[in-house]
Parts: structure tokens; sequence; C-alpha cells
């Protein structure tokens, strides 16, 4: 081997794209004036392309290989050069090595809340957000559209215009299909490959690039809305309301007499909530609970103490304990016939005895 011969397989060339940032489409090799060697070698990894360009001319596309660059490989950028018998020297050229394998994990979603008419809700806002994979099937036409003369080109100059794709798309479809929201989680799988179609169409002959997945992760109601919607799924849980409201009234008013540091408050509440109760009761026709046994002959009426039925006893009885204090001032007293626990001062029976019966005479 001569020196020349030598020093010529030292010039030789080495073009290749090792991709290890898992986001880029598409990378222009760097040449110090665009120039290459004759005989230059040509790496073209699986999910690549290599397309070289010459005076802003697309010519020749290299699929994965390995190739070694002379006239014979290179048919469209000879004749674009000029080259009718071989060429010695270097050359002019850009090589653009596209990534077609598919770029995963990439977010959509709506930016702004989708308006729509719902046949349960009426006038109602949605959002949606998903994920899709990006992928380049013509290489050619995402140069001429997208890339331009960058060097680097990266998904993130495309996701805006991808997302926007989507979601327009998605705002058609759910407004055309008139499905009620509530029955959308049923859809998901149907919903996303007839968005997934329409994307393609856009995307495909305009810019190259196609969507092989596309995913509905979630479609959500505004915050207010998920309240109302879990307020009326609990109240359909409780059933029937009325029973529900008898229920935490009289849990409130045994608390209430379970507390006797609540004082007049705490009677004030619970003659409050009786009433109330009782209103219920009559309105609703529902029925009285569990109420204390029947007292003996001669001894009709309870009182309570400490939240303790103390009885039975007769009206005499009754307010010589409320008079002496033994009671307290006005304790709640049942007998049978009342709907509820009330305050002695308000039953009508026992006015009369109360106002008899002296009050505790002063100490010695």
């Amino acid at each position: 081997m001569g020196l020349l011969d030598k020093l010529r397989g030292e010039l030789i060339d080495i073009i290749e794209w090792i991709d290890d940032t898992q986001r880029t489409l598409v990378w222009r090799f760097p040449r110090y004036h665009n120039q290459i060697k004759n005989g230059a070698q040509l790496i073209v990894r699986p999910g690549q392309q290599a397309i070289f360009v010459h005076r802003g001319e697309i010519a020749d596309v290299f699929e994965p290989g390995h190739y070694t660059l002379t006239t014979d490989n290179l048919p469209i950028l000879s004749t674009l050069a000029g080259w009718k018998h071989g060429f010695d020297s270097p050359f002019k050229a850009e090589v653009y090595f596209v990534s077609t394998r598919q770029i995963t994990d990439l977010k959509w979603g709506t930016p702004n809340p989708i308006m729509l008419r719902d046949p349960d809700f009426g006038p109602i806002r949605l959002r949606a957000f998903g994920t899709y994979a990006l992928k380049a099937i013509d290489p050619q036409a995402l140069l001429r559209e997208l890339v331009g003369t960058d060097g680097t080109f990266e998904t993130d100059e495309v996701t805006e215009l991808m997302r926007s794709i989507i979601v327009e798309a998605f705002a058609d479809w759910i407004g055309t299909q008139q499905i009620a929201a509530l029955d959308l989680a049923a859809k998901y799988r149907e919903m996303a490959e007839d968005l997934r179609k329409v994307v393609c169409e856009r995307i495909d002959d305009e810019y190259g690039l196609e969507v092989p997945q596309l995913f509905i992760v979630n479609v959500s109601f505004p915050e207010a809305v998920e309240k109302a919607l879990d307020t009326r799924s609990s109240m359909g849980v409780i059933g029937d309301m009325g029973r529900f409201q008898q229920y935490q009234m009289g849990q409130a008013m045994m608390a209430a007499a379970e507390n006797p540091a609540g004082g007049g408050a705490a009677e004030g509440m619970g003659l409050g909530m009786g009433f109330a109760m009782a209103n219920q009761m009559i309105q609703g026709g529902a029925n009285v609970g569990a109420a204390p046994p029947p007292p003996p002959t001669g001894a009709t009426w309870y009182v309570s103490v400490n939240g303790q039925p103390v009885g039975p006893m007769d009206v005499r009885q009754l307010a010589q304990g409320i008079a002496s204090g033994q009671y307290g001032a006005n304790p709640y007293v049942w007998t049978a016939g009342m709907a509820q626990w009330l305050p002695a001062a308000q039953v009508p029976q026992l006015s009369a005895a109360l106002g008899t019966v002296p009050p505790p005479p002063p100490p010695a």
C-alpha cells in the first residue's frame, strides 16, 4: 500500500448517530462545511433513517444498515451534484438522522374545561387527560414541514401541536356522541381509538407523523360537581332521609342529656331538636321508637338523671324532687303518651303540681 492510499484510508469518515436522549426525533450529523469524504462509512441503526440533503433538496434516503458511500448508492445525489463518472474528492451534503421508533409516555390534556350538554345534568364542564406515543413514518415530510434547518428537533417542539390536535378531536367526538358523563368511563378504550384515528388522519400526510398508541387516563368533573355527586351518592346509600334525620336527632339528644355541663344551652338544644323530631314524626307518620316500659299502677313518671331514667314515680314525688333540687331545676321527664323526653317546665300536666309544691325551707 502506497503512502497516498494510506492517507486516503485515514481520511474515511464514519457517519452514525448514537441516540441516548429518548426524546429526539431528528438530528443533523455535524460536518465542517458539510464535507464528506469519498468512501465514507454510513451506519444506520435499527429505528433510524438517514437522509442526505444537497443544496436544500432531499436526495437519497438510507434504511438501517452499513453502507460505503459511493456513486452507486448515492444515485440522486450524484445526479444533483453532476457526477457522471464517479468522484474522488470530498463532497458537500447534509445528513439528517430521523428516529423511526416510538417515543412513548407523552402527555396530553385539556387546558380548559370543555362545555357539554349532558342528558342527566344539563350544561356541564369536563376535563380529560391521558398519554400517547409518537412515531415518524415519513421522514421526508417531517423534514419539509417541521424540522427545516434545525440541527436537533425534539419532541418538545411538536407536543404543543399534538396536544391541540388531540384536544380538538376529543371535543368534537364527545360533543357528537351525546354520551352521558357518568357513562364515559365505560367507553375510554373506544373513545381513545376513535381519537387516535382522527389524529393520525391530521398528521400523517401533513407532518409525516403517526400516533400508534393513545390512551385516556381520566375524564373528570369540576370539583364542585364532584362534591355534589358525592352528596347525591351518600343520600342514595342512606335511603330514607327522614328516618336518618330522626336517628341523628336522637343521638344528639342523648349526647346533650349525658353532658350535664351543658346547662341551659344543652337543655334548649335538646328541646329544639325534640320539637323538630316530633314535627317530622307527625308529618311523615313515622312510628316512635322503643319507649321505656309502662310504669306500674300509681307510678307514671320518669326523670332523666345523668342520662339515665329514674322512676317510676307519681306526680307528687316528681314535683318534690324538682323543688328540692334533687333532679335539677328543669329536668327532662317522660310519661306514657309522650313522644319524647321534654323539660318538666314544658309539660302542661306538671305545671299545676310544680306550682303547688313549696320551695325548700331556708337552712337553720
